[in-house]
């Protein structure tokens, strides 16, 4: 059976920044294929594209560059917010003043979203909004576990 929309899939693959020679961003374990039905998952479309027609047990790479993936950093999306927004029961909470620490935050409108601490200042923080991998050229290879 080929892939096409609706058909769930099950698949091993690596995830490289920058081509195959690039770091190992991610992979899936041997006993853990990572699973999903195309079209209606949320997927990178370049990705989804590249697996349409393929069977189980076929090999595949792919290139994505970062505009086709999660998009390149935007600098608004780096937001300084003074300290004392993190004052929980009349106390700073110093342990999310780490850069890396990752931050739940609430919109206006109340849905939650993360950000990375990306530098920590005498009197706030600078929170990073952006997907994880933007700014990233992906670079996946793999092979099809099933497909029905």
């Amino acid at each position: 059976m080929k892939i096409a929309k609706g058909s769930k899939i099950a698949l091993h693959y690596k995830l490289h920044s920058d081509g195959p020679e690039g770091e190992l961003i991610e992979e899936t374990r041997q006993e853990e294929p990572m699973e999903f039905v195309m079209g209606d998952d949320p997927m990178i479309p370049k990705f989804e594209e590249a697996l349409m027609g393929l069977q189980a047990g076929e090999k595949f790479t792919v290139s994505i560059k970062a505009l086709d993936a999660y998009g390149e950093e935007d600098e608004k999306l780096f937001v300084e917010f003074p300290k004392s927004d993190f004052i929980e029961d009349g106390e700073l909470n110093e342990e999310i003043f780490e850069e890396g620490e990752i931050v739940p935050m609430e919109t206006p409108d109340g849905e939650v979203v993360e950000g990375v601490v990306c530098e920590v200042k005498l009197n706030s923080i600078v929170l990073d909004f952006n997907h994880p991998l933007a700014g990233e050229d992906l670079y996946f290879e793999g092979e099809v576990v099933s497909v029905s």
